[in-house]
């Protein structure tokens, strides 16, 4: 809501580093088309390996794990959660699934914020779609037990009036066409993150509402590459940013530039690896086996055959053990060690 004052967006100065990218994310966006309208097999492999990463990563940016077995029957729908965590993954497996398939008929309200909310929670015990009733400053703990305040987000009854006019005042200015939705966007995932309107589910509700708006204004890299996943591998970066660019945000006096550049840095990567990826449009013969390098080449350290079935969903393992097989010989890859779950690395 801070980040949408009249003053406070008028002041906002682009560097050249947001320019560039704000500039190479709209030629992104111009050819996404292209790959759309080719390949499908690759680009339905693609959706597959994104919807797990994107569940997966986000709820463990909040420590929310499950074992890999039971994580693969979640996403697959085949099992009922068992525990807290694997009920908080369930949910967003649901909320992920209906913007992927519903977004452009999904506005963004209020009550459809609470409504996205509410079946996040809905496996938990714990009721959702309702604003907090408590504070919940945002702690940062130490492993000698120290702690110390990162943020102290808005006050509960205040809530309802910061996040009536925090929507408001974006779809406002997105109405109006005169600001980039590329900065309107972060400004609007920040706020609300500031905002921290409930009291769990914050992080992973901010990153759903990503998606929604990036499907809004016509950005699909978020079909077919997992930026949750982005988020994760970068999340010192994403805490950091969010810190510095959090002081002085309740008298509105802080500095956007540090989470706007993250936040566009993070989609230009999603689609330099969607580029990268759909590439495989070009070669109209042995697509599955482009899937099963590509696989390879995004792996780091040892990997699992298991691990290149969760990432090319579309392969059999009968192909994955060819492709792996003529790798070995090429000198591409190396067996190191045997058995039922044998381990193996890029040489």
């Amino acid at each position: 809501m801070k980040s949408f004052d009249v003053k406070y967006l008028e002041n906002i100065s682009l560097t050249n580093e947001l320019i560039r990218i704000i500039r190479k994310l709209g030629e992104y966006k111009g050819k996404q088309e292209l790959y759309q309208k080719q390949s499908p097999e690759v680009l339905e492999n693609l959706k597959l390996v994104a919807f797990a990463q994107s569940t997966e990563s986000s709820n463990r940016l909040e420590q929310i794990t499950a074992p890999p077995k039971r994580l693969k029957e979640l996403l697959a729908d085949k099992t009922k959660p068992k525990n807290r965590s694997e009920s908080e993954i369930a949910g967003y497996r649901d909320v992920l699934s209906t913007i992927h398939h519903s977004a452009m008929d999904i506005p963004l309200t209020v009550n459809v914020i609470k409504q996205l909310h509410r079946d996040l929670m809905r496996y938990t015990d714990q009721p959702g779609g309702k604003w907090k009733s408590v504070e919940n400053t945002i702690i940062e703990r130490y492993g000698d037990g120290t702690t110390r305040v990162r943020f102290k987000p808005v006050e509960p009854f205040l809530i309802e009036d910061y996040m009536m006019k925090l929507v408001s005042r974006y779809n406002e200015e997105i109405d109006k066409g005169d600001i980039e939705p590329l900065i309107l966007m972060p400004l609007f995932i920040f706020d609300f993150t500031c905002i921290h309107p409930f009291k769990d589910g914050n992080g992973r509700s901010s990153r759903l509402l990503t998606t929604i708006l990036l499907y809004h204004q016509g950005y699909d890299v978020v079909r077919y590459i997992s930026l949750e996943k982005i988020i994760e591998l970068s999340k010192e970066s994403y805490y950091e940013t969010l810190e510095t660019s959090s002081q002085g945000w309740h008298k509105g006096k802080h500095d956007i530039i540090p989470f706007l550049t993250y936040y566009l840095s993070i989609m230009l990567a999603a689609y330099d690896e969607f580029e990268k990826r759909a590439d495989i449009v070009n070669k109209p013969r042995g697509t599955k086996t482009d899937m099963i390098k590509n696989a390879i080449d995004g792996f780091k350290g040892n990997f699992t055959i298991s691990d290149i079935e969760q990432a090319c969903p579309l392969v059999s393992r009968d192909m994955i053990r060819n492709v792996m097989n003529n790798l070995k010989a090429e000198g591409i890859i190396a067996n190191i060690s045997k058995g039922r779950y044998a381990k193996w690395r890029k040489i």
